[in-house]
C-alpha cells in the first residue's frame, strides 16, 4: 500500500472490511495510512499480518479491536506504540520487534497468548493493569528504559528467561506465576506474584525485593549485589547457592519457610519469622553473619539409649537442631553417605557461627556445637563432660550424678555399720554353758 497512488489506495482501502484479513508484511506504514486502515475496517479487523513492516509515525491503536491472530515478528516502531485499551481475540506475536521509543500496553486484554521473545525496548514500556489470557513471553527481550507490569494478569504465566532490564523493573501486585531465570536486573527490581516465582541463576545489579503470597519462590544461585528482601506470606523459598553481597532479609508471615541456604553466600542475612525445621545449612559460606530472630527449627527426640559402645547409657534432652543434623544421623544410622558438607566438623562451625536472637536456642545451639565436636572425635574429655554435666549445660546430670554417689556412699556405711555390728565381741561363736 505505501507504492499505491491515491486512487489505487482507495480502491486497496474500499476492499477492506471488519474482521477481515490485513496483510501489510514488509511494508513502511505511516500514520495516516495504519489510521485509514484501521477506519476502513471499522478499527476492528481481523486477522493481521505486520511481520517486518517499519512503523514511521505514532502509532495509536485505543479502541481498536483485532478478531484474529496479529503477528508483528521483526517490525519496526520509530516513534511512540501505545496499543493503550486495545482488545486482542487471539494470539499476538511480537517476536524480535525493535520499538525506538516509548511503548505501552498499559490495561491492554488479550485472550491468546503473547510472545515478546527477543524484542528490544529502548525506552520505557508499560505493562499494568494488562490481561494475558494464556501467558506472556518474553525471552531473551531487552528492556532499556523503565518497564512496569503492576497489577498484571498472566493467565498461564510468564516467561523472561535470559531478559535484561536496563532500569528499574517494578513486577508488583502481578496476578500468576513468573519465571526470571537467568534475568539480568541492571538497577533495581521488585517482583512478587500469586502463583510460582522463579528467578534461578538470575543476577542482580541494584536491589532486589520480592514478595510472594501463598506460593513458592526459588532464588537458587541467584547473584545480587545491592540490599536483599524477600517477604513470604504462607509460602516457601528456596536461596541454596545464592550470593548476596548486600544486606539480606528474609521474613515470613503465617506458615512460610525456608527450605535451603546450602552454599550460600551472604555476609549479613536476617531470618525473621520464618520455619527453619527442614531448611539446609551445610555449606554456607558466612554463618557468623546469619541473624536469626522468631524463627523454628526442628527438635530432637529425648529418652534414654542403652549401646554396647561407649558411653553405654546415653540419654537426651529435646533441643532444637538444623535439619542437617538429623539427615546426618538418618544417613549414618542408614549406611548411605551422607552429605559432606553436614559432616560433624562443618556442623559444630556452624552451630558456633548462628546467632539466634533468643536465648533458649543460643542455648541449644552452644549445646549442639560441642555435641558434634565430641561426635567428630576433638578429645576424650568431650565424652566425660557430657556424660557428667553435658558440656557445662545440662546441670541436671550432675545432680544426679551426685545424687547417685551420695546413694552408693549412704549404701556403704549402711553396709559397713551393719557388717561391724555382725562381729562384735561376745556375739561371735557357740555359746558358754556352765
Amino acid at each position: 500500500m505505501a507504492h499505491l497512488d491515491p486512487e489505487q489506495l482507495a480502491a486497496a482501502l474500499s476492499a477492506l472490511s471488519p474482521g477481515r484479513l490485513i496483510d501489510l508484511r514488509g511494508t513502511t506504514v505511516t500514520s495516516d495510512l495504519l489510521s485509514r486502515v484501521l477506519d476502513a475496517t471499522d478499527r476492528r479487523p481481523g486477522r493481521t499480518r505486520l511481520d517486518r513492516a517499519r512503523f514511521t509515525g505514532d502509532v495509536r491503536l485505543s479502541g481498536v479491536t483485532f478478531a484474529g491472530d496479529v503477528s508483528l515478528d521483526g517490525a519496526r516502531f520509530d516513534r511512540l506504540a501505545s496499543f493503550f485499551g486495545a482488545r486482542f481475540e487471539g494470539n499476538v506475536s511480537l517476536a524480535g520487534v525493535r520499538f525506538t521509543r516509548e511503548l505501552s500496553f498499559h490495561g491492554v486484554t488479550v485472550r491468546g497468548h503473547v510472545s515478546l521473545d527477543r524484542a528490544v525496548m529502548s525506552r520505557d514500556a508499560l505493562f499494568s493493569q494488562a490481561v494475558f489470557g494464556h501467558g506472556l513471553s518474553c525471552e531473551r527481550a531487552r528492556f532499556d528504559g523503565y518497564a512496569t507490569f503492576d497489577g498484571a494478569r498472566l493467565g498461564d504465566g510468564a516467561a523472561f528467561r535470559g531478559a535484561r532490564f536496563g532500569r528499574t523493573l517494578s513486577f508488583r501486585k502481578v496476578s500468576g506465576h513468573a519465571g526470571f531465570e537467568a534475568a539480568h536486573f541492571a538497577a533495581d527490581a521488585y517482583l512478587s506474584a500469586t502463583g510460582r516465582l522463579s528467578a534461578a541463576r538470575a543476577r542482580a545489579d541494584g536491589l532486589l525485593d520480592v514478595a510472594v503470597a501463598r506460593c513458592g519462590v526459588d532464588l537458587r544461585h541467584v547473584e545480587v549485589t545491592g540490599p536483599t528482601t524477600v517477604r513470604l506470606t504462607d509460602s516457601q523459598a528456596d536461596l541454596e547457592g545464592a550470593v548476596l553481597r548486600g544486606p539480606a532479609t528474609v521474613m515470613g508471615r503465617g506458615r512460610s519457610t525456608l527450605t535451603s541456604l546450602r552454599q550460600a553466600d551472604a555476609t549479613s542475612l536476617e531470618l525473621f519469622g520464618l520455619d527453619l525445621s527442614a531448611c539446609r545449612f551445610a555449606g554456607l559460606a558466612h554463618p557468623s553473619g546469619v541473624r536469626v530472630k522468631e524463627c523454628t527449627f526442628a527438635l530432637t527426640p529425648r529418652g534414654v539409649r542403652v549401646s554396647l559402645r561407649w558411653p553405654m547409657l546415653r540419654w537426651f534432652s529435646r533441643r532444637r537442631a538444623l535439619a542437617d543434623e538429623r539427615t546426618m544421623h538418618s544417613r549414618s544410622g542408614t549406611g548411605h553417605p551422607g552429605d559432606p558438607g553436614a559432616s560433624p566438623d562443618r556442623l559444630a562451625a556452624l552451630y558456633a557461627g548462628l546467632r539466634p536472637a533468643d536465648r533458649a536456642t543460643s542455648a541449644d545451639f552452644a549445646f549442639a556445637a560441642m555435641e558434634m565436636r565430641r561426635q567428630a572425635g576433638h578429645g576424650w574429655w568431650l565424652s566425660v563432660s557430657w556424660l557428667l554435666c553435658g558440656y557445662g549445660m545440662r546441670m541436671g546430670r550432675a545432680a544426679v550424678w551426685l545424687a547417685l554417689v551420695m546413694a552408693l556412699m549412704a549404701a556403704a556405711v549402711v553396709w559397713s555399720s551393719a557388717s561391724h555390728a555382725g562381729h562384735r565381741p561376745g556375739t561371735v561363736g557357740p555359746a558358754v554353758h556352765r
